[in-house]
């Protein structure tokens, strides 16, 4: 995973994601899945505020360790080998090269007296 991290580090998000979409690493599923959910949420945070004109890229990305799954497998002699199922933690940021700037709209209320 975190050769994929080293990949897409400061790229634009257009590339990053064409990156990890044809990359044959196993992980690069699970990457890709997690940019587009970033941006989903960029999107949400910046209502109203154009992508293209963002130019969105990945301020930081990094990949810490999780919890390891430890379990047995048979060996020879009726010995037991051990079997480290690793996990990781990744925190990804997404920020806008240009400054956003959106479009507010102001609502008049009119109240009888």
């Amino acid at each position: 995973m975190r050769l994929l991290a080293d990949l897409i580090r400061g790229k634009k998000v257009e590339d990053a994601v064409n990156m990890l979409k044809f990359s044959p690493k196993h992980n690069s599923v699970a990457l890709e899945k997690l940019l587009l959910s970033a941006v989903a949420n960029w999107r949400v945070k910046h209502e109203g505020a154009d992508i293209a004109e963002a130019e969105l890229y990945v301020s930081t990305i990094f990949v810490d360790e999780g919890k390891t799954l430890r379990r047995m497998r048979p060996a020879p002699q009726g010995r037991g080998y051990r079997v480290r199922k690793r996990s990781n933690h990744v925190t990804l940021k997404v920020d806008s090269k240009n400054p956003v700037t959106v479009a507010e709209e102001t609502v008049t209320t009119e109240s009888e007296a």
